[in-house]
């Protein structure tokens, strides 16, 4: 089931008033999954595995990777999750936003045991919100019993929320995330 579609009304009007619509998280994803990847690797020489396929991103686009990750566990490998936006919300604080994606990552993780994920966070500007969600989120990692070997959350001090901060730790992401599973 998408995740938008499990939020409370309240919460779905947030996220529709915020973004000025309703999510195409899913759509993006078909697209990826469907039409990109799959053009790629005709038109390339690639490992079309999941093994060799990874997706990451930074803010929103960590959190679409982490959502990628559980809907096509079959296609990504691995996913590198970067100073996820955790609130996902700006403008309204609603709580029950992290609450419900907790609730649908708790259900929806891959159990194999051979996906990979990665997750940071900073502790200036906008990063320095995310350790009390991320705890959250590691708690649910050990608890839906997830591979403790497949993934890693690492701080940064001093990182802030931006791409410069994300580009001096992208060596960090990749070492993890492209480690043979």
């Amino acid at each position: 089931m998408p995740a938008f579609v499990s939020l409370s009304d309240s919460t779905a009007a947030n996220i529709v008033k915020e973004y000025g619509g309703i999510p195409f998280s899913d759509r993006y994803l078909s697209f990826l999954v469907e039409e990109l990847k799959p053009f790629i690797d005709k038109k390339y020489k690639t490992n079309p595995s999941a093994n060799a396929t990874t997706i990451a991103g930074s803010s929103m686009g960590g959190l679409i990777s982490l959502y990628a990750i559980c809907k096509y566990p079959d296609v990504f490998g691995s996913a590198g999750c970067v100073s996820i936006h955790w609130p996902i919300l700006t403008r309204v604080h609603d709580k029950k936003m992290f609450d419900n994606f907790a609730s649908w990552l708790r259900k929806n993780l891959p159990a194999e045991g051979r996906n990979r994920i990665y997750y940071d966070y900073g502790t200036e500007t906008l990063d320095s919100l995310y350790e009390p969600y991320q705890l959250k989120i590691d708690e649910i990692m050990r608890l839906s019993g997830f591979d403790e070997n497949k993934w890693t959350t690492l701080k940064f001090e001093g990182a802030a929320h931006n791409e410069a901060s994300w580009n001096a730790r992208l060596p960090e992401v990749f070492k993890y995330i492209l480690q043979a599973n």
